[in-house]
């Protein structure tokens, strides 16, 4: 403390010079309007640097997350193909899974906007009616299903995100064929339930659940979650099963659009206009 007064003392001239100096300006700028805009423009150009300096960081570092999602993402891809092809029946060679045997046509967008705190949750992707997309496509990631598209516009595409309280979407166990219905009771963002599953299913801990299959949005196989708990129901003939979400519905980025092309075609055979 007494070295800071002393440097005061020794250079009290100096301090005093450039305190005048400050309010000086402080008062040239307060009192002209050219000097004060010309004020405002240079903190706004600083700030603004410094936001984005500080946004292209925050960008990097996602952009490392999003290559290490690519990344693993093309290693299963990699991982499916070689193993879908038997290097000792070269004639022989078996059915690549991974093209959906040409039924489904897929896109990527972006997600911009992601709601997940609510009991009726959606979400909004950078595409619309001009790239092809309408209601019932299905939306998912690498990692697994995401929601369908229930409204568009000409750019934009809504998502009825897995995470709202009006979703039913079609699932099973991978194990067996037990089908159910997968439902959200808006208690958590990541554990969703798949219920009407048969009392007699093989159910366990850690069972993976994939999409049934059963409906012309999803495929068939499309990773969801792993049996997290599970409960007979009040009625002892289902099981109730608490599903631990594959993706992080907070922390969402690139999805994948999937539109069957033989959609319309099963519709107008299940549901004829007649009808």
């Amino acid at each position: 403390m007494q070295q800071i007064i002393n440097f005061v003392i020794r250079n009290k001239t100096s301090l005093l010079f450039l305190l005048l100096f400050f309010v000086s300006i402080a008062l040239t700028i307060q009192s002209h309007s050219y000097h004060k805009s010309k004020f405002i423009n240079s903190a706004n150009f600083f700030t603004g640097g410094i936001y984005e300096s500080a946004n292209n960081v925050s960008n990097y570092f996602d952009l490392k997350t999003q290559n290490q999602i690519l990344v693993e993402e093309n290693n299963t891809l990699r991982s499916k193909v070689l193993n879908s092809s038997d290097s000792t029946q070269t004639s022989s060679p078996k059915i690549d899974t991974t093209s959906f045997s040409g039924r489904y046509k897929i896109q990527t967008a972006r997600i911009i906007n992601n709601n997940y705190s609510a009991s009726k949750n959606y979400l909004t992707i950078n595409k619309g009616e001009k790239l092809g997309l309408k209601e019932d496509l299905a939306v998912i990631t690498s990692k697994g299903i995401v929601g369908i598209i229930d409204n568009t516009s000409s750019g934009y595409a809504r998502v009825l995100s897995i995470l709202n309280t009006k979703s039913r979407i079609n699932a099973q166990l991978k194990s067996s064929n037990h089908i159910g219905s997968l439902v959200w009771n808006a208690k958590s963002t990541s554990v969703v339930q798949l219920t009407d599953i048969s009392k007699f299913a093989p159910v366990k801990q850690g069972d993976t659940i994939i999409t049934g299959g059963q409906s012309s949005i999803f495929p068939q196989g499309i990773p969801i979650g792993i049996v997290d708990d599970f409960v007979l129901d009040i009625s002892g003939d289902t099981y109730t099963i608490d599903i631990k979400l594959f993706n992080d519905m907070t922390n969402l980025s690139h999805v994948y659009i999937i539109e069957n092309l033989d959609a319309d075609e099963i519709n107008l055979l299940e549901n004829p206009v007649n009808e």
